[in-house]
């Protein structure tokens, strides 16, 4: 079966309600391949989640950025896995390398958080990647592994997990992975899956390739044949996030 390629678009903390309405009506206005070709998911920060919900076109579906790792409760400040999906939101991102490194979320915190997400029926977009001194000390592998297997660990059923490789290193740099080391990574994430997990979780489970995407390199991204899509970061916030997602085709064309 064909992994359906899968674009989404991580808003950060950016954004007004006059500037998230501007980018909501491009989207709506916007020519893209129909949702057999790919699942366009795009993620404002939790306080525009309702408008966006509300106003953005019935193909493209809407994630929050984070959430918390266990029923709510005396948490302030948190927002639980049930209050979105009370919101109807299908989806969230979770472990994405911000949090880690600035929030220092572990490895196994975040796996809680997936496994408790999904159990409350969200979808998940779930974060790997390594630091620029990881890679350099040639250790990308066992980092990326680390970070999967904890999830691995507490996670059985994997249909609506998509994993989003990020290499930290070229997330907001400008710097990318050449389209040989995002294909390198990815394969090996997905021998991973196959030796640790089974080999159906390794064929059918997205691997996204997020980091410095823009218009002028997604098409050659996304041609490698185990970059499933994107995950998009300040080229989301932009008009194109149109072509990101028109870049879909080529694996039609494949």
């Amino acid at each position: 079966m064909a992994r359906k390629f899968f674009v989404g678009g991580n808003w950060k903390c950016n954004g007004t309600a006059e500037e998230v309405k501007k980018i909501v009506n491009t989207l709506n206005e916007a020519q893209v391949p129909s949702q057999d070709v790919v699942e366009v998911v795009v993620s404002p920060p939790y306080v525009f989640l309702p408008l966006v919900k509300s106003t953005l076109r019935p193909d493209f579906h809407v994630a929050a950025q984070n959430c918390w790792v266990k029923k709510g409760g005396a948490y302030t400040g948190e927002v639980s896995a049930e209050m979105l999906v009370n919101l109807d939101i299908p989806w969230v991102i979770l472990g994405h390398s911000e949090r880690r490194a600035i929030l220092n979320e572990t490895n196994e915190f975040v796996g809680d958080k997936v496994a408790y997400a999904l159990a409350q029926g969200l979808k998940v977009i779930a974060c790997v990647g390594e630091t620029l001194e990881q890679r350099e000390a040639g250790s990308t592998m066992d980092v990326v592994a680390a970070q999967t297997k904890a999830i691995a660990d507490r996670v059985s059923d994997w249909t609506n997990v998509v994993i989003a490789y990020e290499p930290v290193w070229a997330i907001g740099t400008g710097k990318v992975a050449s389209p040989a080391q995002a294909q390198e990574v990815h394969d090996e994430l997905r021998k991973w899956l196959a030796k640790n997990v089974n080999a159906d979780v390794a064929a059918t489970t997205r691997i996204i390739y997020g980091g410095s995407v823009n218009g002028g390199n997604c098409k050659e991204l996304g041609g490698q044949a185990d970059v499933d899509g994107f995950l998009v970061g300040g080229a989301s916030l932009k008009p194109e996030f149109i072509d990101i997602i028109k870049a879909a085709e080529v694996k039609k064309t494949a």
